[in-house]
């Protein structure tokens, strides 16, 4: 969200209006005229003066006054763990000059694991202007601004991009205070955190930030001595743990605080606010030795903590994505990512239409795999998203390693549907030869599992927004969204299965199961080699070279345990067969894990296919570029793991009707490649309420926010989005 509300205040910047310049005074007033608020629904903003007039040569305060709405919220110079602060871009008459905010203390604004800094109600935001000592009394001095807010509720943010004008005029002499905010922009301006002579060290020990602080204001003569309450506010995201306890003791010269490091934290300076509870200062902590004297007395208390605001969830944003994740999970049912596992239980479903019991049985289990897949990858994802990493939906598949193994099942699962070996001893019989399944609940509930994991790289219509919903809710009702994605998945197999009137309808068992069986291997053999393709997009050919060799010996080692099986049905004793599956089997996992080394080791970063169009990677700054030359962008943040992207791309984006069209309007045409993890991208992707991808985006040239096109691409969808 932090990197959209910067590319939106650079669009902002670049589209706004020319210089205005210093007026001589017609029919004015000799107050100051102001250009009036600009409103939205959810903020009131004006620019406001604190003195009457100014004077040549001096220093005056204008503030941006802000006036949000209920349940909204705005940000604070750092964010925090999400947002984006408000950014003015001045266009001054000649010689004049604006310095940056003096920002006033934030409010703590929780949310989950996270917590933001930033400001909700009526907010003046201070900015001290320089006037030269060429102007001359009489003039007006016109100041505008471009101002870019991010405005927050509970459940999305909105920029709200304004221009913001104010006219003051020059007059000799001193001037009094502007009503109605002169007051309060001075109040404002003498309490604002600044430098106060502070000595201050950050010192790393394992995960913590020891921040100590002695002089100045903090020394035992002054109001240190009387300070009970400190916090410590950053000025740079990520280099503490902003949602962390912050712990501190007083000290005869000082205080020490406690601080949890953050994902970006290294030895160097540590810039922020010290605000405590008798004032607040700017600091800038050097890496060093704790200083002497900020130690060995009475512990502090959080600043506080009421200031913590709490952001609460809505039960009708969780109802929401409920009902979008059921029906995510049910047209995962048709994404072509799916199809090879489905395919595993369409002969086990054929196989077990005649016996009731036995169908109820495995529909439970296949959705009780189903459902704890969901839960485990959906914990691992919160638990990651708790530690700071940048991940998404289909995150798994960003690991080479996973890619691999994934491969590797995948062949193992076909060699088996085509009677190379038997998975289990106790196979059932159905007129010739043993049923395609894997035996009782055990395998239905791990074609559940497989199920799952092979969907994650899918983004189904309706799953894209209830996953983007579910990483933003608190973790019981994440945990609710992602069973209920679970459910859909498994839903038509559960009806069916439980279903006698449905079941009755399938033809009995006979030879043509046995042949189904042979069919159903090649969807598994055709995932396993599109796995291969994707690993080798991550790895490169050397690491492919390896995990092929892995897939020969797994091969082997499955081929000898169907020559051991066999022998042991005609009640032999096939030890040195089994000693030689095991040994192959052993050296086939060996070269798998050394590929996945290999992989993670390689400098091949993969590329994004682009068909006939010409692309360029993506990045904030290409889409800047593009859009300052006031061309249309289209962006493609896609994975080569993802099926659907492949496929969009396939029959859309490589289309020579996009292709003119592209030409026509001249558009850029930028490739985001998610296939290894990039954590540009997955900031992207949630700033726009997604978890994965395929996302595509197109910005029209004098338009701050992008047009969102559906996640099932065709070439006619393109075309009109180009012309509209």
């Amino acid at each position: 969200m932090r990197l959209f509300a910067l590319l939106l205040g650079l669009l902002f910047s670049l589209t706004g209006v020319s210089a205005t310049v210093a007026q001589p005074v017609q029919s004015q007033p000799t107050g100051v005229v102001a250009f009036g608020p600009q409103r939205t629904e959810r903020i009131e903003a004006e620019l406001v003066p604190m003195s009457q007039w100014v004077a040549p040569g001096s220093t005056t305060v204008v503030a941006v006054r802000q006036k949000i709405a209920p349940g909204w919220h705005t940000y604070w110079r750092n964010p925090g763990d999400s947002g984006g602060a408000t950014s003015l871009i001045w266009t001054l008459p000649a010689g004049v000059t604006a310095d940056p905010i003096l920002w006033p203390l934030p409010s703590r604004q929780r949310l989950m694991s996270l917590m933001n800094y930033g400001y909700s109600g009526a907010v003046l935001l201070p900015v001290p202007i320089h006037v030269p000592p060429t102007a001359r009394p009489g003039e007006v001095l016109t100041l505008t601004t471009d101002v870019l807010f991010l405005v927050c509720s509970d459940q999305m943010c909105v920029p709200e991009p304004m221009t913001l004008s104010l006219a003051l005029p020059v007059r000799e002499g001193a001037a009094p205070l502007a009503k109605p905010w002169g007051e309060e922009i001075e109040r404002l301006v003498e309490t604002a955190p600044r430098p106060a002579g502070i000595e201050a060290r950050v010192t790393r020990q394992g995960g913590q930030l020891i921040l100590t602080a002695i002089g100045g204001p903090l020394s035992g003569d002054q109001a240190g001595a009387d300070i009970v309450q400190v916090y410590f506010y950053p000025f740079d995201g990520g280099r503490i743990d902003h949602a962390a306890a912050q712990s501190g003791q007083r000290g005869p010269n000082g205080l020490t605080l406690t601080l949890t490091a953050g994902k970006d934290a290294t030895q160097t300076a540590l810039r922020g606010v010290l605000a405590t509870d008798k004032g607040a200062w700017e600091i800038a902590a050097e890496p060093g030795a704790p200083l002497a004297g900020a130690q060995g007395g009475e512990a502090l208390k959080p600043l506080d903590e009421t200031t913590a605001t709490p952001v609460k969830t809505g039960a009708l944003v969780f109802l929401q994505a409920l009902g979008l994740a059921l029906l995510g999970g049910l047209v995962l049912n048709l994404m072509p990512c799916v199809f090879p596992v489905l395919a595993m239980k369409a002969a086990s479903l054929s196989a077990a239409a005649h016996d009731p019991a036995r169908a109820r049985r495995d529909g439970l289990a296949f959705t009780a795999g189903a459902l704890v897949s969901f839960l485990v990858l959906a914990g691992v994802l919160l638990a990651l998203r708790a530690a700071g990493q940048a991940i998404g939906w289909g995150f798994q598949l960003q690991s080479p390693g996973v890619v691999a193994a994934l491969a590797l099942v995948m062949l193992l699962v076909g060699l088996n549907l085509s009677g190379v070996f038997h998975v289990g001893a106790g196979l059932q019989s159905a007129g010739s030869g043993p049923l395609s399944r894997l035996p009782g609940s055990a395998g239905a509930v791990f074609t559940g599992v497989l199920a799952v994991v092979v969907a994650a790289p899918c983004t189904a219509p309706f799953m894209a927004a209830a996953l983007g919903a579910a990483l933003v809710l608190s973790w019981p009702m994440a945990l609710a969204v992602f069973l209920m994605l679970g459910l859909g998945l498994a839903l038509p197999y559960l009806a069916i299965s439980l279903s006698p009137g449905l079941l009755s309808r399938l033809p009995r068992p006979g030879v043509w199961m046995e042949r189904l069986k042979g069919l159903l291997a090649f969807p598994m053999y055709g995932a396993a080699l599109w796995l291969l393709w994707v690993f080798t997009r991550q790895g490169g050919v050397d690491a492919l070279g390896l995990l092929l060799a892995a897939a020969l010996l797994l091969a082997l080692a499955a081929w000898l345990t169907g020559l051991a099986q066999a022998a042991r049905q005609r009640d032999e004793r096939p030890i040195l067969t089994t000693i030689c599956a095991i040994v192959v089997g052993v050296l086939a996992l060996g070269l798998a894990g050394a590929a996945a080394g290999a992989a993670r080791d390689a400098d091949a970063a993969p590329q994004g296919d682009s068909g006939p169009l010409a692309a360029q990677p993506w990045s904030a700054a290409a889409v800047n570029a593009a859009t300052a030359s006031r061309r249309p962008v289209l962006v493609n943040l896609t994975a080569d793991w993802c099926v659907t992207c492949k496929i969009n791309e396939r029959a859309a984006l490589s289309s020579p009707r996009v292709a003119e069209a592209m030409r026509e309007a001249n558009a850029a045409y930028l490739i985001g490649d998610w296939t290894r993890r990039d954590d540009a991208i997955t900031r992207e992707l949630q700033a726009h309420g997604r978890s994965g991808v395929p996302l595509y985006l197109l910005y029209r040239p004098g338009r701050a926010e992008p047009e969102i096109l559906p996640q099932l691409l065709t070439e006619g969808v393109v075309v009109d989005a180009l012309k509209g």
